[in-house]
């Protein structure tokens, strides 16, 4: 078996631009219109959207490596570095502090040069409770291989470049991806550049562990330098919903440097991560219009409980609002819960369906 890297036209990757033309376009109309839909948005809105992709982020990341994270860790690590002065969440959980601590860094820092420094520190952030060196790269002499099967019975996917050679990878890698960054955003040649540098990263395989999560944010880092801004998308959380054919389309990808198939591969997936942006914003929005329509007319209990269904997102409260449910949330009475819900379904906030014991409700939003 020959891979990319050992072959003589390494690191001098090959596409078909023709190919990826619809895909490019389609890309490009996606972002201006989630820029249109967070237009719509109140600063505060917008905030909190950006914190809840990175969130989602940072935990599908970790789940595509097999380490599953709270989610609430997550959120207030993530939380507590935006507002440090504000009351702070403590967090027991050092790996989620680490990883939120990564995504804030490369929000804040995208547009900077990559350097070794900064891919030791992510290694640092990723892995506190490694017992292998951490910030450094990997030096063994066993060989690095992606392996599946049990003992005795493995198989190798890949095998990447002998530790000896990784600082003169890396060196070049680095220096590829910072003379590759657009001086001024280049939306069109963005998600080619990302899926180049995702590829080109984790064929050198530069670390013990921890290469995946890395190689996602350094991906994140191109396409937001080619945008020119922070996007509001989970690379990760597309990736994760069909994980197997995420390795097999690097596992292909690594076998030669003509990369059309696997760029093609990461557009998709990019563009699923565009449309799943494009639902929660347009859920935000409806969200926005609903507490304009009804301002100040919700009691406490209502507004609790409007509230509870819309941090259900855009799939809904899951069965619907019951009196029951709405009950265990405010602790009023069934005589209460039954009259508040009927006033919320008389002044129109509320959708209902069912009769008697199975009456349920669910928002009642006007289209974007």
């Amino acid at each position: 078996m020959t891979y990319n890297w050992q072959q003589k036209d390494w690191p001098n990757f090959r596409f078909e631009t023709r190919r990826l033309e619809s895909q490019i376009a389609e890309f490009a109309e996606k972002t201006g219109r989630i820029s249109g839909m967070l237009a719509g948005l109140s600063p505060e809105a917008v905030l909190s959207a950006e914190i809840g992709f990175m969130v989602a982020e940072a935990v599908k990341s970790s789940e595509i490596e097999g380490e599953y994270l709270s989610r609430q860790d997550v959120m207030s690590s993530i939380q507590n570095q935006f507002d440090p002065s504000g009351p702070h969440t403590n967090v027991s959980d050092a790996r989620a502090t680490g990883i939120a601590q990564l995504i804030v860094q490369l929000r804040d820092t995208f547009r900077e040069p990559l350097s070794a420094e900064q891919l030791f520190e992510w290694h640092q952030l990723l892995l506190p409770y490694a017992r292998m060196k951490t910030g450094a790269w990997r030096t063994h002499s066993d060989p690095m291989q992606v392996v599946s099967g049990r003992h005795g019975r493995m198989t190798v996917h890949f095998e990447a470049p002998p530790s000896a050679v990784v600082p003169d990878e890396m060196k070049r890698f680095i220096s590829w991806f910072n003379t590759s960054a657009p001086n001024n955003s280049d939306m069109y040649n963005a998600p080619i550049r990302a899926a180049i540098a995702h590829l080109y990263f984790e064929t050198i395989h530069p670390f013990e562990d921890g290469n995946g999560r890395i190689g996602r944010a350094i991906a994140e880092k191109a396409l937001f330098q080619g945008i020119g801004r922070i996007t509001l998308i989970s690379l990760s959380e597309a990736i994760e919903a069909n994980k197997s054919l995420y390795y097999e389309a690097v596992k292909s990808a690594q076998r030669s440097n003509e990369i059309t198939p696997w760029i093609a591969y990461f557009m998709t997936t990019l563009i699923q991560a565009q449309s799943e942006a494009e639902k929660h914003i347009a859920f935000l929005l409806k969200k926005a219009s609903f507490y304009d329509r009804f301002r100040d007319r919700f009691n406490e209990r209502q507004h609790k409980v409007i509230e509870r269904m819309f941090q259900a997102g855009p799939l809904g409260f899951d069965g619907g609002m019951s009196a029951q449910k709405y009950v265990g949330i405010t602790k009023a009475s069934k005589a209460t819960a039954t009259r508040d819900l009927q006033e919320l379904f008389d002044m129109g906030a509320l959708a209902r369906e069912g009769e008697g014991r199975n009456t349920r409700y669910s928002l009642k939003t006007e289209p974007v």
